[in-house]
């Protein structure tokens, strides 16, 4: 079995040479060390005159092998495979062909582990962190009932859309965000370099101020002694927050129950959580793998604490002999179009194809409600901003209002 601390090191190096019509010539090449690099230069009919490693850079940022990156990868495979290239072969291919590294490194080693005979499958549950059990099971699967071209087909089509939909869902998560986060910015500074401005003003007037103007006063002082405390104690509060939520499951539930309860953005979290257990347990049901280990596999996918329930809840039925979709009834937790053709799926004996509609059907309206969250959310930020700095100078501008009227 493979070890991820054995993947090969491949290193990039500069090179001039001649080629076979006496012309020189010059590039780029990895391999692990000068001579295999000289010795591949070779069979292409170069001789290498000048031969150097290219220093690595201080900071390798974004060179982290993302789900993205392995979609991508499973469709190339995929690709090559329908197109009747050995797997080992394409293995190869992709490894020299991919541009990033640490992209390069892994699939170099795994390339490397299938050519000794180790079976895919056993190979890519060595790299848990790129390859989830769902993938290697959907991959032994085909592996072991010889079609592997065609459930690789499926593993980069169930990935492309995986992924497509987690975009979706980043994309209304960050609107919200970015209101609170512009909102506090401004906030901030107007507190800390604009209210300063008046609070000197106001200092000669020797009048009352009114209530709204001495309460924003009193925010502008403490932000101004204790600004640090401020930020500080915001940015301690995500850094445990998410501390909390990594390691404690009881936190996570809580956050995906409270998550499905915030307006506009619990229906987009509802279509997709539909969406990802539909998507999944249509592609594991057309891999051929057995109904009780598939609803496994699409209770974690569906991501959210209130469907994985409902999902292990109806695995349970569904093992006492229950049909599926009258197992999805008792849940309470999917919408009747759903368990309806589901029902007509078992029927029709078309489960997989049925669930795969109700995954393109889920998909399209959270695309459709993240467009529409997105048009609604920019009036917002204006009405946010608007009623944020307008009461600040609002707040500044009443003293002297006041002191317009006692002196007309």
């Amino acid at each position: 079995m493979a070890n991820n601390k054995n993947i090969i090191e491949l290193n990039t190096f500069s090179w001039n040479g001649i080629n076979r019509k006496g012309s020189k010539v010059s590039g780029e090449l990895q391999g692990e060390s000068q001579n295999e690099v000289k010795a591949e230069l070779r069979k292409q009919g170069v001789s290498v005159t000048r031969i150097k490693k290219r220093p690595k850079p201080l900071f390798s940022f974004g060179d982290k092998v993302t789900p993205m990156d392995i979609a991508i990868v499973s469709r190339q495979i995929a690709t090559m495979l329908n197109a009747g290239v050995p797997l080992v072969q394409s293995l190869e291919l992709i490894a020299k062909s991919n541009e990033k590294p640490s992209l390069r490194k892994l699939m170099t080693s795994i390339g490397n582990e299938v050519a000794t005979g180790t079976p895919l499958s056993q190979t890519l549950r060595s790299y848990p962190r790129q390859f989830d059990d769902l993938y290697c099971d959907l991959v032994e699967a085909g592996e072991q009932s010889g079609a592997l071209d065609t459930i690789y087909d499926r593993i980069a089509t169930y990935k492309e859309k995986s992924e497509a939909l987690k975009s979706k869902i980043k994309k209304a998560m960050f609107y919200p965000a970015a209101v609170v986060a512009v909102a506090f910015l401004v906030t901030l500074l107007l507190l800390l370099f604009v209210i300063p401005q008046f609070q000197d003003i106001f200092s000669g007037f020797g009048a009352e101020l009114p209530a709204f103007t001495l309460f924003v006063l009193a925010i502008s002082n403490i932000v101004q002694n204790y600004w640090y405390v401020v930020i500080g104690g915001v940015m301690l509060a995500i850094f445990l927050f998410k501390r909390a939520h990594r390691g404690s499951e009881k936190v996570r539930n809580n956050t995906d129950k409270f998550v499905l309860k915030i307006p506009v953005i619990s229906t987009i979290l509802d279509k997709a959580a539909v969406a990802r257990f539909a998507r999944t347990l249509s592609t594991t049901s057309a891999a051929g793998i057995p109904l009780v280990d598939a609803l496994l596999s699409a209770a974690g996918a569906s991501g959210n604490y209130v469907y994985r329930s409902a999902v292990h809840a109806m695995r349970t039925e569904v093992m006492a002999g229950m049909q599926i979709n009258v197992a999805m009834k008792t849940t309470d937790a999917f919408p009747d179009m759903v368990s309806q053709m589901v029902m007509i799926g078992e029927e029709s004996g078309d489960l997989d194809g049925m669930l795969a509609k109700v995954a393109d059907i889920y998909e399209q309206q959270v695309d459709d409600a993240v467009d529409s969250l997105t048009s609604l959310l920019e009036p917002m930020i204006m009405v946010v901003l608007g009623v944020v700095v307008g009461g600040l100078i609002v707040a500044m501008y009443l003293p002297i209002f006041q002191l317009g009227s006692v002196i007309g």
